[in-house]
């Protein structure tokens, strides 16, 4: 196998009994076990299963007239205030049932599954009523029962104000503090709270008051930060012990510096990045310095990143955002589980962690990261499956 850095092991093996790892690292150093299945990797490299940390992959309808609209020269800004963007969905997504969301969303997670990831998060926040929203949640968590893969569903309901409630802000977010949060952790029916902190969408002190209504209820948060502006969201992020902060084109240093302290994981998208033609990459040399984990994603969504594709995904960190193999390869294992608050369950090759593999026609984890549009996946393994 070729040598690709002090991370990769070769002539590796990884042990497993009862779905959990209980050695990997090289075969000579293995313990002596008894093993009723041994399966001969021929070679290949095997990772841990890939993990897409930020998708909004329940939801219905398109927006590829948006699309004509941005390369004929229109900003995500005009396209919101024209009455496009999330509302747009929001109403495409209330009008499907459950099953016709779980149908549309079944062929994206396919797409995710057939490039070895084993864990995806799925964000609602096209309902923005606690009916629409639980309908997102359910649906969300049904294609975990479709599939064999682990779901994490993150309450988006601080994504936009509902057309219907325009100029009665307050009373939305009064809806989504006072009862959608409540109703929800109540059902066990997401797993963190996340919020959209931009101009066009909720200032700070609006989000805090999200947030704050997650924490009593004890659900972590996650924030969509400092995107289109500085707004101080990696900075708010922080403050509330935020598993993530996510986008973060114009995160400060002041941001950045909070983040490293509480622990905070930035997601990088940079599928949203490309498609909406942005010329401002987040600052990854900052994060670095700052020693803020780093995590990519996909952003799947009908209207700023309609990506199914995690080695995309990592292609476009590494060419857009010149982050390392390895970093591209920790952001979508390690530091994205992180991201979910999964770091002691999955996302590296560790003994007590779950059995969650992708092994690859490679030998080089480099090949994961360059190639685009080719699968270079051998088989999947979900917790020694």
């Amino acid at each position: 196998m070729a040598a690709a850095g002090p991370w990769l092991i070769e002539d590796g093996i990884v042990a497993a009994r009862g779905g959990r790892i209980v050695h990997a690292g090289p075969a000579a150093a293995a313990p002596r076990l008894q093993a009723a299945e041994t399966i001969d990797c021929g070679g290949r490299l095997v990772t841990p299963g890939l993990i897409d940390c930020h998708t909004h992959l329940v939801f219905a309808g398109d927006r590829a007239a948006e699309f004509e609209k941005r390369i004929a020269g229109a900003s995500y800004e005009e396209i919101a205030r024209g009455g496009g963007g999330i509302v747009s969905t929001v109403a495409a997504t209330r009008a499907a049932s459950e099953d016709d969301l779980l149908a549309a969303a079944l062929p994206r997670l396919d797409a995710l599954l057939a490039e070895g990831v084993t864990t995806v998060e799925v964000k609602s926040g096209y309902g923005l009523t606690l009916a629409d929203e639980t309908k997102m949640l359910r649906a969300a968590r049904l294609l975990g029962e479709a599939r064999d893969v682990r779901i994490v569903p993150t309450f988006l309901g601080a994504h936009a104000v509902p057309g219907e409630m325009k100029g009665t802000r307050e009373r939305y977010l009064d809806l989504v503090c006072d009862e959608m949060i409540p109703a929800i952790a109540a059902a066990g029916l997401a797993s963190a709270v996340d919020a959209f902190c931009e101009g066009i969408a909720f200032s700070p002190a609006e989000t805090a008051r999200v947030f704050e209504a997650a924490r009593r209820h004890g659900l972590p948060v996650k924030l969509h930060a400092d995107q289109l502006s500085d707004l101080g969201g990696g900075t708010l992020a922080a403050r509330y012990g935020a598993l993530s902060a996510d986008h973060l084109e114009h995160l400060s240093a002041e941001g950045a510096a909070a983040m490293a302290r509480a622990g905070t994981v930035a997601v990088l998208l940079p599928g949203a990045y490309y498609f909406t033609r942005e010329t401002r990459p987040p600052p990854v040399d900052l994060l670095r310095r700052c020693g803020v984990p780093i995590a990519l994603a996909t952003d799947c969504n009908p209207g700023t990143s309609p990506l199914t594709s995690i080695l995309m995904a990592m292609n476009m960190g590494a060419t857009l955002f010149r982050l390392t193999v390895a970093e591209c390869l920790a952001g979508v294992t390690r530091e994205a589980a992180a991201a979910l608050g999964l770091g002691s369950e999955t996302g590296a090759l560790e003994a007590g962690k779950a059995c969650d593999l992708a092994i690859w026609n490679a030998s080089n984890p480099a090949e994961l990261v360059y190639r685009m549009g080719f699968n270079p996946l051998h088989a999947r393994v979900r917790e020694a499956r």
